[in-house]
């Protein structure tokens, strides 16, 4: 029997519900994406890589062939400010450094309408129908109105001729066609800076070659006049404007001149030589009076020391006579006292002695007193001379103060005066400059290389513009496959059943054709050809069914519709009947059963009267002759599914089922919309989730997983059904190798 086989089996895998997390890829997957996933990805969606890649191409040739082919010339001129600049002239000829922004500005005003202007008129732009709109295709309306007009001898007038009524030749002018064409011609005209020097490119395209050289040499030497014309009529407005200033301020600085001597004369306001007389006589009695009093610092000094208010040093420095004085009467007071004490006060010499010191000392006093006599005539000049200077000062100062009010008005006069003498200088050095100017000017720009009539079109280039399509149909091929892989949420492989659901995938069940089947069902087939490919699928499955703990009651549903899941569990039952499985196969869809009309008579009895009770379980059972399976319909009549398969009669009947059987196949409802399937699920040992190859989407499958988990139903795995073989095999997925070729030998179809 299967069930010891596999209970044999120590291979058999652990893998349960939880280990791959929904909607995750692991490591492996994400690695093997990069390379041979990438190929059978664009394998499976070739047709839409390979439309846009022939598609775009082939339109773009078509439309190549229809257009008119244009011609660029091009020819460059270097932009090289001269490197006299007249410094006056900032404002009107300053040259900026060459940088990025000064280029882009040069190469602007070369495409700027004064130059397409003249541009247009030297080469007659007008007048072509290439850049004047008025003069290309017209209607035939337009037309047949101009040769009306024609023949009644009125001559229309166009709001671009000079001689139509409101004309201004003064002022601006509203004139579409000739805007219009000049706008052609600017479109038309380019000028690119070479990064990184001071060259500009300039470039015309044109349906002539010829006429888009002239422009281009055109262009360049209205660029290059203007330049010069501009800086001479600058240099000659500058002049005139200077020389009139010149005398201006000439004017003005006389003016002012006398204004400030007249004002000196009426103030009294003298200048000395290196200030105003008040500040230098100021000065001079400042520097005297500070003599004066250090002399009678010096004077009163000698008149303390005299006084002998002061030491002998003092004295010494001051009165030297007195010095000396003085200490002769000290040495003959000492040798007065040396002879008292050894001849005696009455002895002739020490009398004679005694005499000598009473003179001396008078001799001392008399010097003294000249001495200090002397001095004090000295400090009462000294003070009287110091009282002199300081009321001098006084008066000074008082007069020095009203003189500075009278100076502020002249010192506002004089810079006024020396401001108009440094710009009148200033000019007339500047009218010196600009007559140089104007003998040493040059234009700012020359060429460097004219335009020469080009020999191949600019436009279309076919080879690029073909080659880009390609590049182009890849991309959009590639960004269609990416789209379509991106939202297509259904499931193409066992793996996408792992990734996802979290579910092992048991079998890749194919889709048998029509021919195959010759008018026989699918459960006809699998009986029939049990070695075929869609029979070893079937073991697989029930292998995989088997792996999970041998579960004898299974409940098979799927998220919708036409799964394939009643066709599914009959083959699969009859299938295990064959390998020697007691097995019964229960249509639990009471609501639309379809399994009736595949195994048995639909009038008879089946599982809703057996659960009312009206027919035994003999009565209902149906076996199959070719195979041995049992089966049980669904029965006939309107019933309250929902009672009958959560009543203790449906247990019961499962019970008797389990203990009689091998294998029970519970043919339930889909789980999305119908709740019976989760009862039925509910109630088996292991659930079967069937979803449609390519074709159920990915999120109602998860909602149908998610209804039966809380219905506590153990979902144990999937089964993908009626996948195409061949296109599955294209694929190029891992689980595709079931169906190569190079198994031929072992099926037999």
């Amino acid at each position: 029997m299967l069930d010891r086989a596999v209970a044999g089996n120590s291979t058999a895998p652990t893998t349960q519900r939880g280990q791959i997390r929904p909607g995750t890829v692991d490591g492996d997957d994400r690695a093997a994406l990069s390379g041979a996933a990438i190929l059978a990805i664009l394998r499976r969606r070739k047709l839409a890589l390979l439309l846009p890649m022939l598609i775009v191409p082939l339109l773009t040739g078509i439309a190549i062939t229809a257009l008119t082919p244009l011609y660029t010339a091009s020819g460059t001129l270097i932009y090289d400010p001269s490197e006299y600049k007249l410094q006056e002239l900032q404002s009107i000829l300053r040259e900026d450094p060459i940088t990025d922004a000064v280029m882009a500005t040069q190469a602007e005003v070369l495409r700027g309408m004064p130059v397409v202007e003249q541009v247009a008129a030297r080469l007659n732009l007008h007048a072509n129908p290439e850049f004047n709109v008025d003069l290309r295709a017209r209607w035939m309306s337009t037309r047949l109105l101009s040769v009306l007009r024609s023949l009644s001898g009125r001559r229309p007038q166009s709001v671009s001729d000079p001689d139509a009524p409101g004309h201004d030749a003064a002022g601006p002018r509203f004139e579409p066609t000739r805007n219009a064409t000049l706008q052609s011609v600017q479109e038309a005209l380019l000028v690119v800076p070479v990064k990184g020097s001071h060259v500009l490119q300039v470039s015309f395209t044109a349906q002539d070659p010829v006429l888009a050289a002239a422009a281009v040499n055109s262009a360049m030497d209205v660029y290059v006049k203007s330049q010069l014309g501009k800086k001479y009529a600058a240099v000659a407005k500058a002049k005139g404007w200077l020389e009139h200033r010149a005398v201006e301020l000439r004017e003005e600085v006389r003016r002012q001149e006398d204004e400030i001597a007249r004002y000196r004369e009426r103030n009294g306001l003298v200048e000395g030589m290196h200030a105003g007389l008040d500040s230098e006589q100021i000065s001079l009695l400042t520097e005297n009076l500070t003599r004066a009093r250090n002399s009678l610092a010096e004077a009163e000094g000698r008149l303390d020391a005299a006084s002998g208010r002061t030491g002998a040093a003092a004295q010494a420095a001051i009165a030297p006579s007195v010095v000396q004085l003085r200490a002769r009467q000290s040495q003959m007071a000492a040798e007065l006292q040396a002879m008292l004490g050894r001849l005696g006060s009455s002895h002739p010499d020490v009398k004679s002695l005694r005499t000598q010191v009473d003179e001396a000392e008078h001799a001392v006093a008399a010097e003294t007193a000249r001495v200090v006599a002397a001095i004090e005539a000295d400090v009462r000049a000294g003070r009287e001379r110091v009282a002199t200077l300081e009321r001098n000062l006084r008066d000074a100062q008082s007069q020095l103060g009203q003189d500075a009010h009278a100076q502020v008005p002249l010192n506002a006069m004089q810079r006024d005066m020396e401001a108009s003498r440094g710009l009148l200088q200033l000019v007339l050095e500047r009218i010196q400059a600009t007559a140089q100017q104007s003998a040493i000017e040059a234009p700012d720009a020359h060429e460097i290389s004219l335009a020469l009539p080009p020999d191949t079109p600019s436009f279309p280039r076919t080879g690029q513009t073909l080659a880009a399509a390609g590049a182009f149909g890849v991309l959009l091929g590639l960004l269609l496959v990416y789209v379509s892989e991106l939202t297509d949420a259904t499931f193409h492989t066992s793996d996408d059943i792992r990734a996802v659901l979290g579910l092992p995938c048991f079998a890749l069940i194919p889709r048998i054709p029509s021919a195959a089947l010759r008018h026989q069902s699918i459960e006809d087939y699998a009986a029939r050809k049990p070695l075929s490919s869609f029979a070893e699928q079937l073991r697989a499955l029930r292998i995989g069914l088997a792996h999970w703990h041998d579960p004898h009651v299974v409940a098979v549903t799927a998220a919708r519709a036409k799964e394939g899941k009643t066709a599914t569990t009959n083959a699969l039952g009859r299938l295990a009947a064959l390998n020697g499985e007691r097995v019964v196969v229960v249509d639990c869809d009471i609501r639309r059963s379809s399994f009736g009309r595949q195994t048995r008579d639909e009038s008879g009895p089946g599982l809703i009267e057996c659960l009312q009770e009206r027919a035994s379980l003999a009565d209902v059972l149906c076996r199959d002759a070719a195979s041995g399976m049992d089966s049980i319909g669904s029965g006939q009549g309107e019933a309250n599914a929902l009672g009958l398969l959560m009543s203790a009669g449906m247990v019961r009947l499962l019970q008797t089922l389990r203990q009689d059987h091998d294998l029970v196949l519970l043919d339930a409802p889909p789980a999305q919309a119908i709740t019976d399937a989760r009862i039925v699920a509910g109630l088996a040992d292991a659930t079967l989730l069937c979803v449609r190859w390519r074709d159920t989407p990915r999120d109602k499958v998860l909602h149908a997983l998610e209804l039966l988990e809380e219905a506590h139903a153990n979902v144990v795995g999937a089964a993908l059904t009626q996948v195409d073989v061949d296109s599955h095999l294209r694929s190029g997925y891992a689980d595709a190798e079931v169906y190569h070729p190079r198994y031929g030998g072992s099926f037999q179809e």
